[in-house]
Parts: structure tokens; C-alpha cells; sequence
């Protein structure tokens, strides 16, 4: 009788590691010792297992799976034309999903079971994580994965693509600085998403650089979305001294800005200079156009979409972790105090 080929979860339990050592030596990656690769290796040979060495396996589809929190915003369509482009490209359809739930971070257990009845080649996480046993059954499945822009610290056997959060958050306020600006506000996204803590803390750095303190109620917090920029303005301006200057952590925050001043009769920016961070084609046709830091969504997509390629065919990653620039769009937005 044929003897029933192991999980990869009992090849890890055997050999006495993690599953995702077993799929580095599964996959041909150089980031394991000799010996615990020859312990594995000869459990995997054992049980019948092969490496990952062309891009569409007999047993696969053809399939990109990329999900992204959000289907509605336009940030979402930027990273969907990276990522369709490039795998349309190589000969692959991409099935796009999102994560259901406002505050979800990752997808439910359909999309799991999903998964595998669809038999993609890899998949694209944007904004969002998997849970252990998510990461394990992807591990089972043999599917690689990549993450764009991480929700939280990304594991440390899936790649990452990002931005300089950081950066951008702080030539966002030193611009506003250089034109003579003291009193200036924020607004975050969700204090626990680590790319609007980045660019809030970018703020804060500039802010101490040039000796100015961040008065009480200048660190406001919203969702990235324009009614909690919109909502966060108004509480603004309702400070005994409102900010002069204020940067919203996404252009859909600073449009929601925009409302909130015309509704209090006053001008962007002759009363107060706004800065974003995406640069979403609606940045650039806002009136006046919108000063903001670019976020390189599409570039992010694009990268992302090589290196989960790459992994399709087996091929080693020159770096599991990637950061693009985020540079600063000056437009008709900001004014010198």
C-alpha cells in the first residue's frame, strides 16, 4: 500500500523545527543550517516531497490571489493596476477579495478554505495579516505569499514591500515648518496600524528638531478615511488656538479637511495650509490641488508582484524586506504663515 504523505506540520514535528524552516528547505532557501536542512531534507525525501520549480504547477491554476482590507478606495485601485499589470505580464489572472469587517485585519477562514479549492499560485497581502494557522495552511498548501504595506509587524518568513512611513511624516512637517508655520496639528490613521504610527512619529521628529512643542489636542486620530478627517478638523478648529498648518496622515483625510474649513468660511490656504500623504489622482484635481507626500502605491504593487513571481518559481529573494520613497508633492495647499 502506498504510504500517505505527511503534512508539513508533522515533517516540522519530526524534524523538531517550525513549519516555515520546512518550506525554506522545501523551497530551496540558503537561510537554513546544514545540518537542520540535511534532518529535513531527508524527512521531505522520505515522504515524497519536491521543491517549487516552475512558475505554474500542473496541480495550479494560474492564479494571483490579492487581498486588500478596502475595495472601495481609490488607494485600492492604484495597487490593483500594479499588481494586474505585471501578472497579466507573466501569464496570470489575479482574484481580488477583501477582508470583511471595518476593523478585521486579515481574512475569515472561507477565504482560507477558498484558497485552496481555487489552487492559486500565491497570494498579495495588502494592508492586512494572517493568523498562525492561516500562515500554516498557506505552508500546507505550498502557496507563497507577499505583504504590501503591513498592518502589523509581518512575519519573518513572508516578504514585505513599504514605504518610508517615517520619512514622509517628517518632510511633510518640515515643510510646513520652512514656511514659517509653529502651530501645527496632525491627524493619524489607527494608532494600531504601524504606517500611520510611522508618520505621525515622523511629525513628532520634525517637531522636536526645530524646538517647536506639539500643544494639547494637536494629535488627533482618525481612520484614514474622509469623514474622521473631516470630524478631527472641526475639533480643531473648536481649540482656543486653533493650528495655522496641518498635516493629515492620507489625502482622503485632508479632503475631509477641506469640508470642514469651507464650512467654517475659511480658505486653504490663506487660513490654513493642509499637506496629505498618497497622492491619489484626487490630490492633484482638489481645489486648491493638494500638497502631499507620495506614496509609491502602484511601484509597491508592482514590487510585490516580482518578488511573489520570483517565489512561484522558486527563485531567491535579494531581500525579504523593501521600502520605497515616499517624497514630498509641493502644490497650491501650503503658504508661508
Amino acid at each position: 500500500m502506498e504510504q500517505q504523505r505527511a503534512t508539513l506540520a508533522e515533517i516540522a514535528q519530526a524534524a523538531g523545527v517550525s513549519i516555515p524552516t520546512v518550506s525554506k528547505v522545501l523551497n530551496g532557501r540558503p537561510d537554513v543550517a546544514p545540518a537542520t536542512r540535511h534532518r529535513v531534507q531527508t524527512l521531505l525525501d522520505a515522504r515524497g516531497y519536491t521543491a517549487r520549480g516552475t512558475a505554474r504547477p500542473a496541480n495550479r491554476a494560474g492564479l494571483i490571489d490579492l487581498v486588500l482590507r478596502d475595495l472601495g478606495s481609490p488607494w485600492a485601485m492604484q495597487i490593483i493596476d500594479g499588481v494586474e499589470e505585471l501578472a497579466y505580464q507573466a501569464g496570470f489572472g489575479v482574484v481580488v477579495s477583501a477582508v470583511h469587517g471595518r476593523h478585521r485585519t486579515r481574512p475569515d477562514r472561507r477565504w482560507t478554505e477558498q484558497l485552496a479549492a481555487r489552487r492559486c499560485n500565491g497570494v498579495l497581502l495588502v494592508l492586512s495579516d494572517l493568523s498562525p494557522a492561516q500562515r500554516g495552511h498557506l505552508e500546507e498548501l505550498g502557496i507563497p505569499a507577499v505583504i504590501i504595506d503591513p498592518a502589523g509587524q509581518p512575519p519573518a518568513d513572508i516578504p514585505s514591500v513599504g514605504a518610508t512611513n517615517w520619512a514622509g511624516g517628517r518632510a511633510a512637517t518640515e515643510h510646513l515648518l520652512d514656511l514659517g508655520h509653529h502651530r501645527i496639528a496632525v491627524i493619524g490613521g489607527p494608532p494600531t496600524v504601524p504606517c500611520s504610527r510611522a508618520r505621525v512619529d515622523g511629525y513628532r521628529a520634525a517637531m522636536d528638531a526645530a524646538g517647536q512643542r506639539v500643544p494639547t489636542g494637536h494629535v488627533r486620530t482618525g481612520d484614514f478615511l474622509a469623514p474622521s478627517g473631516y470630524r478631527e478638523t472641526h475639533a480643531l478648529l473648536d481649540l482656543a488656538r486653533p493650528p495655522t498648518a496641518l498635516f493629515a496622515c492620507s489625502d482622503e483625510m485632508a479632503l475631509g479637511a477641506y469640508e470642514a474649513l469651507y464650512e467654517r468660511g475659511l480658505r486653504v490656504p490663506d487660513d490654513m495650509s493642509v499637506v496629505g500623504f498618497d497622492d491619489l489622482d484626487a490630490a492633484r484635481w482638489a481645489v486648491p490641488p493638494l500638497t502631499t507626500v507620495r506614496q509609491p502605491l502602484t511601484e509597491m504593487a508592482a514590487m510585490a508582484t516580482r518578488m511573489l513571481l520570483s517565489l512561484v518559481n522558486g527563485e531567491e529573494l535579494a531581500s525579504d524586506r523593501i521600502e520605497l520613497a515616499t517624497p514630498l508633492v509641493v502644490r497650491h495647499s501650503t503658504r508661508p504663515c
